[in-house]
């Protein structure tokens, strides 16, 4: 049986079960990367050059722990999910990268998703990622059909349920596997409701954020994040705040945060990667939002390579002491 590695980064938390639903349909058996460490990081970091991104050297990392675990590694690249938006250039270029910097990694898989180009250039697309495992179009059809609802359910499960990716991931596919600091206990009532928001790649690798989202439950905080709302409510914050959008994937950042800036958390943290010329400009965005409005308290988080989990912990704790101080004035006033 062919064997197709998925490195566990990146893209990985928003469309794993639906590459796992095309792949098996098309009689292909999955090998994923174990979670990040700090080996990971250090074997991706010495591959490519120093102004790469976190996110990317952690990326480079997983692959190489795929070599000789796998037939073929699968590296899509996401273009534009929409008319008129644009994705970042070390997106559109991470086949080629990964050929160049792990040449010993196995044949890469790749498909290029772009929305600008119109719906035949998807099909072609899609037929050419299918083709190496399946030479049947209407095999290779029938299963990205079936992949297309996996990721609809998916997406459906965390906003009308709550869930987070990899527990999402974990009831759409029934593996068991533990997610570590991702359970919440909501049989209390918190004491803190914290919106988180940035890609998924940065919330939910608990090796580059140093168990944020854990660390939060830890503190008696109920966590939200982008994955729980639905793509209105995004759509209508990126809309209010920005007009039209211009990045791919700006709803995760701009959308989640501008909706929970005015709706249902007491504090919003955001999280971004030093270095992200994207990401920098929508957490300026969100900044100005909420000095503009002065209701929902704002923390961006920055991450590389050499942040301090000190740094980060005696921040995150001082962003929630003052909440919890802000909320206990306002009590005081009110009584």
């Amino acid at each position: 049986m062919t064997t197709v590695g998925i490195p566990r980064a990146l893209l990985y938390y928003q469309y794993y079960p639906m590459w796992k639903t095309f792949f098996e349909h098309l009689g292909a058996e999955l090998v994923i990367s174990p979670p990040t460490t700090r080996t990971t990081l250090m074997k991706g970091t010495a591959r490519v050059v120093a102004d790469t991104c976190l996110p990317v050297k952690i990326f480079t990392g997983h692959v190489l722990s795929l070599v000789d675990k796998c037939d073929y590694v699968f590296i899509p690249v996401i273009r534009s999910l929409k008319p008129k938006t644009y994705n970042c250039a070390k997106f559109l270029g991470l086949p080629d990268m990964t050929r160049a910097v792990a040449p010993e990694s196995p044949p890469v898989l790749e498909i290029e998703i772009d929305v600008n180009r119109g719906k035949r250039y998807l099909y072609q697309s899609v037929y050419g990622l299918g083709r190496h495992l399946n030479l049947n179009p209407l095999r290779v059809k029938e299963a990205a059909v079936a992949a297309w609802e996996t990721l609809l359910n998916y997406r459906r499960l965390m906003s009308e349920t709550g869930l987070m990716p990899l527990q999402a991931i974990n009831t759409i596919t029934g593996v068991t596997e533990k997610v570590p600091g991702e359970q919440q206990d909501t049989s209390a009532t918190p004491e803190l409701t914290i919106a988180v928001v940035g890609h998924a790649y940065l919330l939910y690798d608990e090796h580059i954020n140093y168990e944020l989202i854990h660390r939060l439950g830890q503190y008696g905080a109920m966590v939200l994040t982008p994955e729980m709302l639905s793509e209105q409510e995004q759509n209508a914050a990126v809309t209010r705040l920005v007009g039209q959008p211009y990045w791919t994937y700006e709803e995760d950042v701009v959308g989640a945060g501008g909706h929970y800036l005015l709706n249902k958390a007491d504090g919003v943290i955001g999280v971004m990667a030093f270095g992200c010329g994207p990401d920098s400009l929508m957490m300026e965005m969100l900044r100005r939002e909420a000095g503009n409005r002065q209701s929902t308290p704002f923390m961006c988080i920055t991450v590389e390579e050499h942040t301090s989990e000190t740094g980060v912990v005696t921040r995150l704790e001082a962003f929630l002491d003052m909440i919890q101080r802000r909320k206990a004035r306002r009590v005081a006033l009110c009584t």
